[in-house]
Parts: structure tokens; C-alpha cells; sequence
């Protein structure tokens, strides 16, 4: 390891992680074109036999590439005979075993990966860059030439750009983000202050504008139903701040001022600065009023030490009434079992709300267009034996609909129906299925990491996803989130939030820049001691007995990390697209 950017890292994390034995070990079965990279190109021959392999349909168990592949997030694995899994791998040729983090954070987990130096064929972590200095990842840019209608649907020339990393090549792309066909928005996937809808009825359906009603209908819920109808205790409001989730806790002010999510700083549009939120007035006011809160008793006291396990535990009993989360990262488990447990019947589904500091304020909460975060996504690594197979099986995953239905709706007649008109739904019996673990173990098949649509499918009739099928997303909600939503006159979850509709700049969202920062520039340096200094102070913050005093020495500390030079950084960024 020659590189000074692993060093520290490497010397911390633990050897004998066990958590990820199953990636660095092969387990692809030889194919008819398996082998080297050289071989696999030699029996193709020319480009032009590509159109051949990509037309064949049906593989016999010793044609079929078995890959691995592992995911720095959170994540349930499924059953190696998983049924849609199995026909996936017949018709396409290709089957994954995908491993997900657990124990570690995404950087140890990476670490280990780049010192043992055994990868699995896929990867997508939140630390590309180390994996890219690493030497760990194959550059794309041949493959991504081989397929032009890919190549051109998936991302626009200027967004292939943001790809190309310093040797000029592309290593990783993004999965996530992309629509087409008509917009199907149905859930805001972004972050929000979220509160049941339970709350929402007991309290009448109030105007909900600002921290200081969010709370206020909070603490009256509170003061009124202290407990469940099971006797379980209500918690009031919960935060997550472990690792890099610890946005549930730090970054609401730029969304309380009415910005968007860039993320790591402000962008001002009218005059095309970068502006620092850590320290508006904004983000003042939200953390003094969480301070309030905290000294009341409101918010969560295991807030600064659980797990995002006990966070998700927590929030699947259905006793904590609100928190500021990213829909992506709590509702696809959380849903699941309050469906399961009849809790969704009770209220207990969370709805977003587009709080703002003062009343009457726009917000922007939710990004209406497409966002492209290069600051991560799926790469194939060195030790892939048969990188080509494993890009076309990419291509695939991206460009036909019939595998995408499957990753997505299901089968046919057994997990969704189809009506005379060509129209995509689901019976409650199928509902239930969807959402049962068991059965997502055996029979789902989602392949979450690989490029994935919204909007509608080719057919021009149904979504892509069947969220964001309007006649599935209605039948798939209880009666009490029906109900809330028609009392705000919302149709959807979108409705609810109320953002600004409008366009971000070609530069946004800024974090996809600041991801990738390393401590080789002073920005960098600074960006990673702004991190460490907010991980350790804003907790003690919203726990002071003083706010003032406290808020005071936060920023003491803050202000020695050289905020300002990783500001002027960003800033230079944003000035390439005046």
C-alpha cells in the first residue's frame, strides 16, 4: 500500500472481519465464454458478435455466470434457490450473490476488502475513491462504448463527464436517479421531518409550516397518549447519528432555510456563491429548538448512541411519532412491518412534511428532476474473471423492460396481474406476499445496486415501479394514510411535502463533489475535520444545559477546522459552470 491516503486506515481495521469472506472468494462457475478477459475477447472475436450473445435467451446451469458482489449498506440477503433469481439467471445467464454490510462501517469494510486484496466482481461502496487509488477497479470506458443506446439514455454526455476520474477514465456508475418516460413520482425518496399519520388525526390535520408547530403537535400527542393501546411507551421524536447517517442530525438547516439538498453546502443561485449552513442562522435556530426539546424530555435520550439496526427495531414497533430521515433509508423495511403487523391499520405509516423556520416560506425538500451522484455507484473489480459478461448483465439490468418487471412487479399471475388494458396491479393477497421477509428471501429478486428506472416501463403504461403505479400506490395504502393525505388535499407523498417545483442547476447536488474530497488538498483536510468535529459536538449541543455555551464552543472547534478552505474549493467548482 503505497498510497499515504490508506495508511492510517488500513492499520485500523480489523483483519479477521469475517462479514465479507464470501465476497473475496470466487464463486463464479465457468461459462461457455467464461475465462480471462483476453480469452473471453479472443472467442467473441469482433464487436460485432456482441449483437448475437445479447439475442440468446435461455442458459443451461453450466452457461450461467455466477458473480458476487457486495454492497456497503445495510441490506437482507436472499436464499441461493431464490425463484426469480433462478429465472433471471436461465433468460439472461447470469446470477449474483450479493453481500451487504454488517458490523463495520463502509470505510473498515473497504479497508479490509484493499488489504487482503481479494475483491468480489461487483462492488459499490461509499468509498470509491479508495477502492479507485487502490488499483482495485477496472476502467469502464470500453464497455460503455459497446453499448451506444446505453450509453445515451443513461446519462448525457456532460453527465458521463462527472465520472471520469483523474487517469481519465470511468470506473463506476451510478444506479439510481434516472427516469423516462412520463414522471410516476409517488414517494418522496428524499429527506424530510416525517410524523405518523396517527398524529396528524388526533390532532385534527393542523397546518404543520414550522419546527415550532411540528413539535408542539408533537408534544400534545405526547402529553395526551403517552403510551401505545399495548401499553408500549410512545417515543416522542428519535434521531440517527451513526456514521455517515448522522444526516438525520446535522444538515436540516439548509432545507429549513428553503434550499435543496446539495448536501454539503449552500448554493446561492442569484449571485452563485457557496454559503456555509453549519453556521446560518437557520441552523442555529434548529438546533436550539432541538436543545428545547431535548430538556423537555421529547427527544429520544438513545438518540446518540443506537445503531441504525436499533433505529430501524425502533421504529418498526411504531411508538416513535417523528424523526428527520431520508425516505430510502427507513421506509422499504419499516413499511414492511407495519404491514405485517397490522400496524400500518393503526396510523403508524410516516408522512413528510416541508417545515421551513418561519411560516410562509418556500421549501424545497423534494428534487422534482433527476439527480446524478457521481460520488458512487456498481464498478467491476480486477478480480472479475469475466469483466465483459458482467457489464453486458449491467446493460441488461438497464436497458430491457422484461427484466426490470421481473426485479421489480414480480411474475406474472403470481405477483401481480395484468387487466385487459395492459394495466400492472396486485391482489392483497400479493400485497402481503411482497412485503412478507420469508418471502422476499425466496422468491424476490431485486438486484437493488444495478441501474434501475423510474418514470414509466417501454409499454408507456405502467411505472417502472409499482410504488409509482398511481392505482397500486393507492390500494397499497391503510385507510388512515388515505385518510391523511385527502385532508391535505394530497394525493401522494409528494403532494404532501408541497416543494417548489423548479430545476437545480447543472452543478447540483454539491455533495456529489465533496464525496469525493481527500485530505491531498487543504479543502479536503478541512471537509474531513469539519465531519469529525460535527460527529462529536453536535450531540453535546442538543444535550447542554446552555445552548449558547455550547453552540459557542462548537463553533470554537468548528472554526479550527479551516471551514473557509473547504468552501473556497467548492466554491471553484460552482464557478466552472458561471
Amino acid at each position: 500500500m503505497k498510497l499515504k491516503r490508506l495508511t492510517a486506515l488500513l492499520i485500523s481495521v480489523a483483519m479477521t472481519a469475517t462479514i465479507l469472506a464470501g465476497c473475496g472468494a470466487k464463486e463464479t462457475a465457468p461459462a461457455a465464454e467464461s475465462g480471462t478477459k483476453e480469452e473471453a475477447s479472443a472467442e467473441k472475436g469482433s464487436d460485432e458478435a456482441a449483437p448475437a450473445a445479447e439475442e440468446k435467451t435461455s442458459y443451461s446451469e453450466d452457461e450461467i455466470a455466477d458473480f458476487t458482489m457486495f454492497i456497503t449498506m445495510p441490506g437482507s440477503e436472499i436464499n441461493d434457490d431464490n425463484e426469480i433469481a433462478q429465472i433471471i439467471a436461465e433468460k439472461w445467464g447470469v446470477r449474483i450473490k450479493e453481500t451487504w454490510l454488517t458490523g463495520q462501517t463502509a470505510a473498515e469494510a473497504t479497508g479490509t476488502l484493499i488489504a487482503s486484496d481479494e475483491y468480489p466482481d461487483y462492488i459499490d461502496s461509499d468509498e470509491m475513491g479508495l477502492l479507485y487509488e487502490a488499483g482495485a477497479l477496472i476502467p469502464l470506458d470500453e464497455y460503455i462504448d459497446k453499448y451506444p443506446e446505453f450509453k445515451e439514455k443513461w446519462f448525457t454526455e456532460e453527465e458521463w463527464e462527472k465520472f471520469r476520474q483523474p487517469d481519465g477514465h470511468i470506473y463506476w456508475i451510478n444506479p439510481f436517479g434516472n427516469s423516462k418516460g412520463e414522471p410516476t413520482a409517488t414517494t418522496h425518496n428524499d429527506e424530510a421531518f416525517w410524523i405518523q399519520a396517527r398524529v396528524l388525526e388526533w390532532a385534527g390535520y393542523p397546518n404543520i409550516e414550522t419546527m415550532d408547530d411540528y413539535f408542539k403537535v408533537i408534544e400534545d400527542y405526547m402529553a395526551a397518549n403517552p403510551t401505545m393501546e399495548d401499553g408500549t411507551p410512545n417515543i416522542a421524536y428519535t434521531i440517527l447519528c451513526e456514521d455517515w447517517r448522522y444526516f438525520c442530525l446535522e444538515n436540516a438547516g439548509q432545507f429549513l432555510a428553503g434550499y435543496p439538498n446539495d448536501g454539503s453546502v449552500i448554493v446561492d443561485k442569484s449571485t452563485m456563491t457557496i454559503k456555509d449552513y453549519n453556521t446560518s442562522d437557520d441552523t442555529v435556530k434548529y438546533f436550539k429548538k432541538l436543545n428545547e426539546e431535548y430538556k423537555k424530555g421529547f427527544v429520544d435520550p438513545e438518540s446518540f448512541t443506537q445503531t441504525y439496526d436499533e433505529y430501524i427495531a425502533k421504529l418498526s414497533t411504531g411508538r416513535v411519532l417523528g424523526m428527520v430521515d431520508q425516505w430510502w433509508d427507513f421506509a422499504y423495511t419499516v413499511n414492511d412491518v407495519f404491514k405485517q403487523q397490522g400496524l400500518d391499520l393503526k396510523g403508524c405509516n410516516y408522512v413528510p412534511l416541508g417545515l421551513t423556520t418561519e411560516a410562509g416560506m418556500e421549501n424545497r425538500w423534494h428534487t422534482y428532476d433527476d439527480t446524478v451522484n457521481q460520488a458512487s455507484g456498481i464498478a467491476i473489480t480486477v478480480d472479475c474473471e469475466d469483466p465483459e459478461r458482467a457489464f453486458q448483465f449491467i446493460v441488461d439490468c438497464a436497458m430491457n423492460q422484461e427484466l426490470h418487471d421481473l426485479r421489480f412487479w414480480g411474475v406474472k399471475d403470481v405477483d401481480y396481474v395484468v387487466d385487459d388494458a395492459g394495466l400492472y396491479a396486485r391482489t392483497d393477497d400479493q400485497r402481503m406476499k411482497w412485503s412478507d421477509t420469508a418471502y422476499q428471501a425466496s422468491h424476490r429478486c431485486q438486484y437493488s445496486y444495478l441501474p434501475q428506472w423510474h418514470g414509466t416501463s417501454d409499454d408507456g403504461i405502467n411505472a417502472n415501479k409499482p410504488e409509482e403505479q398511481p392505482s397500486e400506490f393507492q390500494h397499497d395504502m391503510a385507510q388512515p394514510l388515505k385518510d391523511c393525505f385527502a385532508a391535505y388535499g394530497a394525493g401522494n407523498y409528494v403532494d404532501m411535502i408541497g416543494s417548489v417545483v423548479e430545476d437545480n442547476g447543472p452543478w447540483f447536488p454539491m455533495y456529489s463533489y465533496s464525496n469525493n474530497f481527500t485530505t491531498e488538498t487543504p479543502g479536503g483536510v478541512a471537509w474531513a475535520k469539519m465531519g469529525e468535529v460535527k460527529h462529536e459536538w453536535l450531540p453535546k449541543v442538543v444535550m447542554a444545559e446552555d445552548f449558547e455555551a455550547g453552540w459557542a464552543d462548537y463553533m470554537e472547534a468548528y472554526s479550527a477546522c479551516k471551514p473557509e478552505d473547504f468552501l473556497s474549493e467548492m466554491q471553484a467548482i460552482l464557478d466552472t459552470f458561471k
